[in-house]
């Protein structure tokens, strides 16, 4: 299989925190989100992707080379959306337009303008005069306008109402239909990536504690709700975690086909990224 992005055993040690052995490989025409609570690694990781910090230990890979032995034309096949980087409160989207067409080989001016247009963003008003979602709109169609192979996103679709971040999910699934470009997004907003991402990720604490594929998550893994005076009926080993809340109890189950056939009057339903998470981190 071939990547454009391989993280080996990353390792980074703070005096409060430890990032632990972060392993992700992102295939060609496939979508990685990277999700966990806030501070739990996942902007460190991002930036060490980036080289935009120092680690300890591991290897990153970009394009089959090493991340820190990329040419100038190898870092323009990468897109970067951070939450914390933007362009002068003075600009205008046609200021931005030229400033990009001179520094990128490959910016596309016509896919700019017709996203533009798409956005219904105004030409000639100053970006401070801006919200944050069209100032994030703005972020996100330079890191694909100059035509990258990899696109990194850190928190793209934060401060979008649900019809932006519906736009900004189909230019994401528009990104990678050619089977050869791919994305790895952090987002804490889970519903984004019920139906983009091609796999999940999730760090806890600098750890890895689930590496999934979205397609596993609906097909193998399933909750059950059940009053607290049912739930002792379970047996601990026939369940991952249990949450509960007030007399009612949610259990994690995996494989659920066999969940199912030896508690067959129990329900199950296909779990969000959100529950997952929750039950992951707060679950017995």
């Amino acid at each position: 299989m071939a990547y454009n992005l391989e993280v080996i055993n990353l390792t980074k040690n703070y005096q409060d925190f430890q990032l632990k052995k972060i392993n992700i490989r992102l295939p060609k025409g496939k979508i990685i989100g990277l999700i966990g609570e806030n501070g739990s690694g996942k902007t460190t990781t991002i930036k060490a992707i980036l080289n935009l910090m120092t680690y300890d230990k591991g290897n990153i890979k970009i394009f089959d080379k090493d991340s820190r032995d990329l040419t100038k034309i190898d870092r323009e096949h990468i897109g970067v959306v951070l939450d914390d980087s933007f362009f002068s409160p003075i600009l205008n989207v046609n200021d931005i337009n030229k400033l990009m067409k001179n520094f990128y080989h490959n910016w596309n001016e016509k896919l700019y303008y017709d996203t533009i247009k798409k956005f219904k963003i105004p030409c000639n008003k100053p970006l401070k005069e801006f919200s944050s979602g069209m100032k994030m709109k703005i972020k996100v169609l330079c890191a694909i306008a100059h035509e990258p192979k990899l696109l990194i996103l850190d928190e793209p679709t934060n401060g979008l109402d649900p019809i932006f971040r519906y736009e900004i999910i189909e230019l994401f699934n528009n990104f990678v239909s050619n089977g050869e470009n791919s994305i790895l997004m952090t987002t804490h907003i889970t519903s984004d990536l019920e139906h983009l991402a091609d796999e999940v990720i999730f760090i806890d604490d600098g750890n890895i504690i689930l590496d999934v594929s979205k397609e596993k998550i609906d097909n193998e893994y399933g909750i059950v709700e059940l009053l607290e005076d049912n739930f002792i009926k379970i047996k601990k080993e026939d369940y991952l975690k249990c949450l509960k809340y007030k007399n009612e109890c949610y259990i994690l189950v995996n494989p659920k086909h066999d969940f199912q056939k030896k508690y067959s009057k129990l329900k199950i339903r296909k779990p969000t990224l959100e529950e997952l998470m929750l039950l992951l981190v707060k679950g017995e």
